[in-house]
């Protein structure tokens, strides 16, 4: 579980206000405070960003102030700026730079303008200073414990995800329609007991074990 504070509240004075019992909590019959999703830092893509702006403008400057200096010009920035200056619009080396160079464009401004991190789950903040989130994967976990504990289940496998629990049960003995509808109620309360800010719908399958299966056992 992740957690993260916010920045401490003030009042209409600017003065920081008084927190109850350590925390501070949502007035009673006042809205909860909205529970954002966590955004990434991305420090890879940032990182590799950086190096090739960083590479490429010291080179242009390299030769820029050896042209300053009466040598001659980088070939490639001569050979670039040939091309540049002969080739048509339609030509289709331009035509694919273009498309690469806004694709890379797009992908920035995505990775910019989305939070990311869609394995942690945001969780409902009871504090106005405290944010809380659950890992997919250990969503995941509980979920199956809670499923396994039904009577008749023979294995699991849990899905979590932002807005949908997949869940896919053998069951070795029973009606199936028995063990689904336990499922079904465990795994509702499985989910409300996380305490996430949306919680994701059930999808819930339950079938008999394989013949490879039953012969393996």
């Amino acid at each position: 579980m992740t957690t993260t504070p916010d920045t401490d509240p003030t009042t209409s004075a600017g003065l920081p206000a008084a927190p109850a019992d350590g925390a501070t909590t949502a007035r009673a019959g006042a809205p909860a405070p909205r529970a954002r999703r966590f955004w990434s830092v991305r420090r890879i893509p940032a990182a590799l960003l950086a190096a090739v702006v960083l590479g490429a403008a010291g080179l242009l400057l390299y030769d820029v102030a050896a042209v300053r200096a009466d040598r001659p010009a980088m070939s490639w920035r001569r050979r670039l700026a040939h091309a540049l200056a002969t080739r048509p619009l339609d030509d289709v080396v331009i035509v694919a730079g273009a498309s690469v160079a806004v694709l890379l464009g797009l992908w920035l401004l995505v990775l910019a303008l989305t939070p990311g991190l869609r394995d942690v789950l945001p969780m409902r903040r009871e504090h106005t200073d405290v944010r809380a989130g659950l890992d997919r994967e250990a969503a995941a976990l509980i979920l199956r414990d809670r499923v396994m504990e039904v009577s008749g289940v023979q294995s699991v496998r849990v899905r979590a995800g932002r807005t949908k629990v997949g869940v896919r049960a053998v069951s070795h003995f029973r009606a199936l329609d028995e063990v689904r509808a336990d499922v079904e109620t465990v795994l509702a309360a499985g989910v409300d007991e996380l305490g996430l800010a949306r919680p994701p719908a059930p999808a819930v399958r339950v079938a008999r074990p394989s013949r490879k299966e039953g012969k393996a056992k």
